[in-house]
């Protein structure tokens, strides 16, 4: 799980940050409105920790300008401001939660935890389809054509990746900072192998071929089939 946490104090911000890497997430930093708007239009999360009170554009108005542009990436909105009339504002805006500083960071983990398994529940279950290939996200299996397929814990999130984004290009560097946490230069060979053991065991001895390679720009899990494509 990928989570953008946008906070201006840089004493929270890296106590919060090493914390939530420590709890298995991974982490995309910024500490002004802008740059958390950037990354939050760019960066493919699944949830954003935004502080009101923020240099340049307060966290009210990055997600007025999030949801304005069609973004539904959950929001947990963190604030000093502890009245009502905040809090009210914040959720009117589309936020999902709103924690008032000081906080635990177990709570805001909690919280967190509460969204992800909000966000199984709403994709079938937990089980992601695309054509006969399944990803149960709650069992950590796939399966293609009722047949089981074994998968490494990294080519398991990238494979969820790539089908959460179904039809959708997703570049290697996006695939880096999604599944490594890293710069692109550190993992493009690695990427590669992975994305290679996945056709391998997902499309090699099935039809249709289900994961793409769009040149120069990434790779893309979708149905081509004549089938779908006449629908």
């Amino acid at each position: 799980m990928k989570v953008l946490y946008v906070e201006d104090d840089l004493e929270a911000q890296a106590f919060v940050g090493r914390a939530l890497r420590e709890s298995g997430f991974v982490v995309d930093l910024a500490d002004d409105g802008a740059a958390g708007l950037d990354l939050a239009i760019g960066g493919g999360h699944d949830v954003i920790v935004l502080d009101v009170r923020l240099p340049d554009m307060d966290g009210f108005e990055v997600l007025r300008t999030l949801r304005s542009r069609g973004h539904e990436t959950p929001v947990i909105f963190l604030s000093a401001q502890g009245e009502v009339t905040d809090r009210i504002e914040g959720l009117n805006l589309g936020a999902d939660d709103y924690l008032t500083k000081p906080f635990a960071f177990a709570e805001l983990l909690a919280r967190i935890r509460a969204i992800e398994r909000r966000l199984l529940r709403t994709t079938s279950n937990g089980v992601m389809c695309v054509a006969d290939l399944e990803l149960d996200l709650e069992r950590q299996a796939v399966r293609r054509s009722g047949q089981a397929i074994h998968l490494t814990p990294k080519e398991f999130q990238l494979l969820e990746y790539l089908m959460r984004n179904t039809s959708y290009v997703v570049s290697r560097t996006m695939i880096a900072e999604k599944i490594w946490g890293q710069g692109f230069e550190n993992y493009s060979n690695a990427i590669d192998v992975h994305v290679n053991n996945l056709r391998r065991k997902v499309d090699r001895d099935f039809e249709p071929k289900l994961i793409h390679t769009r040149k120069g720009l990434g790779y893309v899990v979708e149905d081509r089939s004549p089938a779908t494509a006449a629908d």
